[in-house]
């Protein structure tokens, strides 16, 4: 392997990374004005949230503080603090350790730095990163990989070309199955002339649960197009198949700049083809700098829970209209610079679908010197008077990510307890799964898994693999690709590139449970309807089983701690016969498209708390 020049840009300063480098001198003033600022307004509830420039030219603190008296400030819309908040945020509450945490095992390389990643119909995962100096594969012409996909069978990683850059995207599966990769930056032709300008790509990669000649073909880009540039854009597969897509930078210079920032939406086809239409959003312009990739959720109702920096609301897509504007989350910030994790929970018939949400994590500026916060806020939006109920996790975390179980835990993984995203702008990382158990008391949810030998720290990921344990990967917290950290750096790259991949094994695998999986799982059709339909599975169940839970799952598309379009949705069985081990359900799908948007999902069975190996379907 060729070994980097991790110098490269930073010889070369581009204005599209300025955002996430910033110069020394520039955060040294802005330290200064901090510290004096908190020293003259002791009444302020948290620090400010800063937003560095980096230009060389200007010093910029701009303040976003939401509505609320838990958001006040001198310089905040609401102006100075007139006493305490409303609902201060709850600092960490100690958590005790699982009686089974789960372990960690490292299993092999990414070849690529892992930004970005999802689960494939055909059971492989694929890594997505930006142009880079470096990475451990190189292709046909002798230019890197910039992403690769990964067969958890074997352990191994083979490369894939793309066309454009695909730097900080946002994604989604069309209803075909497609997964789709939109928006990135700009070229880096003295590195790789091969690779264009991605701010308004579409790209395409097509696999196969049946079809093995698609493993391997490299990411498809016909030509079409996003409306304007997007990066750090999230987006969200609609009932009838569109897709959603919000926010992101123009340039990726100055965020405090509004004529840099692209607080909008368009949508594109269940083909994937933009309308060519880009529409302004209110809660967008309203959070800069604190806009991109905002956290969605579609809802039972069809309109989508928008949350972005500290605010929230139900939006009305069809209308064009906020439906409800929602109390703002007590803390700091949640999202880009200082994401923390977003979790849509279970959804089920017992409640109608109704949707619960909880986002955990985050903090109060772009630096490495931000402290995080250990706060988690869980709201259902759609009942009556929604409210945040507040919670807290041991510690403040940033880039924290939670991925649903299909035993209806979630565990929350990565980031660190300093610092915010950006180019080594990190430190103190966390290394111990936390396990959140959504349906137990207030004050009894939370429990600490397995601990981790490897920093996850700036663009990591994690999301679960069909044996129903979580692939790890990912962190490259720094401009260029680092092997060994360079001490005394500015920005820090006392953390390197990661190319290890771990799996997390879950304590429903530990131990003795690995040998009672529901065996021989048989599905009446891999091709499933989102109106009530019915279809059979048929299994083995250990000795004695008890109970059985059929889940329909989608793990979406994985970046920067979003996991977007990520949901889980309990189906209802009958004809389970406790103790037998011959076994036929039949099983009911969600009564619409509301609950389950079209795309390819996983049917996990999980006896006993247990999961079996799950098959992918496609809903439709």
């Amino acid at each position: 392997m060729d070994a980097p020049d991790h110098h490269l840009v930073q010889h070369h300063q581009l204005p599209q990374y300025r955002l996430k480098n910033q110069f020394l001198a520039v955060l040294q003033a802005l330290l200064v004005v901090q510290e004096d600022h908190l020293r003259r307004t002791a009444r302020v509830e948290q620090p400010m949230a800063i937003q560095y420039a980096g230009t060389g030219h200007k010093v910029l603190v701009v303040l976003f503080c939401g509505n609320t008296t838990a958001h006040c400030g001198e310089g905040c819309q609401s102006g100075p603090c007139t006493g305490p908040p409303a609902e201060p945020a709850p600092g960490p509450s100690p958590a005790p350790p699982a009686a089974t945490p789960g372990s960690f095992n490292i299993v092999g390389q990414s070849g690529v730095p892992a930004m970005h990643a999802g689960l494939m119909p055909n059971g492989r995962v694929i890594f997505l990163d930006k142009l880079e100096n470096y990475t451990q594969i190189k292709l046909a012409d002798g230019y890197y990989a910039y992403s690769s996909e990964y067969d958890p069978a074997t352990n191994t990683a083979v490369g894939l070309s793309y066309e454009t850059n695909a730097f900080c995207s946002g994604g989604a599966f069309l209803p075909d199955g497609r997964w789709l990769s939109l928006g990135g930056n700009a070229p880096l032709t003295f590195i790789d002339p091969t690779i264009g300008d991605g701010f308004t790509a579409i790209r395409y990669l097509s696999r196969s649960a049946t079809d093995s000649s698609l493993n391997g073909q490299s990411w498809s880009e016909p030509g079409n197009k996003l409306s304007t540039a997007r990066w750090y854009a999230s987006a969200q597969t609609m009932p009838d198949g569109t897709i959603f897509v919000a926010s992101g930078s123009l340039n990726g210079l100055d965020p405090t700049v509004p004529t840099n920032n692209n607080p909008t939406y368009e949508i594109l086809s269940n083909e994937g083809i933009s309308s060519g239409t880009s529409i302004p959003m209110e809660i967008l312009v309203k959070t800069q700098p604190y806009y991109m990739y905002p956290f969605m959720h579609l809802m039972v109702d069809g309109n989508l829970f928008v949350f972005v920096s500290k605010s929230s609301e139900s939006f009305s897509v069809s209308t064009n209209t906020t439906v409800t504007n929602y109390p703002d989350l007590p803390g700091d910030y949640r999202t880009y610079p200082n994401t923390g994790g977003s979790v849509l929970l279970p959804l089920s018939s017992a409640n109608d679908y109704a949707p619960d949400i909880i986002i955990c994590g985050g903090g109060a500026y772009q630096d490495i010197t931000s402290p995080t916060d250990p706060s988690c806020g869980r709201i259902q939006p759609l009942s009556a008077n929604a409210a945040w109920e507040m919670d807290s996790m041991p510690q403040g975390r940033g880039m924290v990510e939670g991925t649903l179980l299909p035993d209806g835990s979630v565990i929350f993984l990565n980031g660190c307890n300093q610092g915010a995203q950006g180019f080594g702008l990190a430190a103190d990382p966390t290394y111990t799964a936390l396990i959140y158990q959504p349906s137990m008391p207030l004050g009894q949810r939370w429990s600490t898994g397995a601990t981790s030998s490897i920093a996850r720290l700036y663009h990591s990921v994690a999301l679960l693999l069909l044996d129903g344990t979580l692939m790890v990967a990912g962190s490259n917290p720094v401009q260029m690709p680092v092997l060994t950290p360079v001490p005394n750096q500015v920005p820090s790259e006392d953390y390197v590139t990661e190319f290890r991949v771990e799996i997390f094994t879950p304590p429903y695998l530990q131990g003795n449970n690995a040998y009672l999986r529901p065996t021989d799982i048989r599905l009446s059709s891999l091709t499933v309807t989102a109106n009530g339909a019915t279809f059979l599975i048929t299994l083995t169940a250990p000795t004695g089983a008890q109970q059985v839970q059929v889940v329909l799952y989608h793990g979406g598309f994985v970046t920067h701690s979003l996991h977007m379009n990520h949901r889980m949705i309990v189906l209802d069985t009958t004809g389970w016969v406790a103790g037998a081990t011959a076994q036929t359900l039949t099983v009911t799908m969600p009564p619409n498209s509301n609950v389950a948007p079209p795309g390819p999902y996983v049917v996990y069975c999980v006896v006993d708390g247990v999961p079996g190996t799950g098959q992918f379907v496609s809903v439709s």
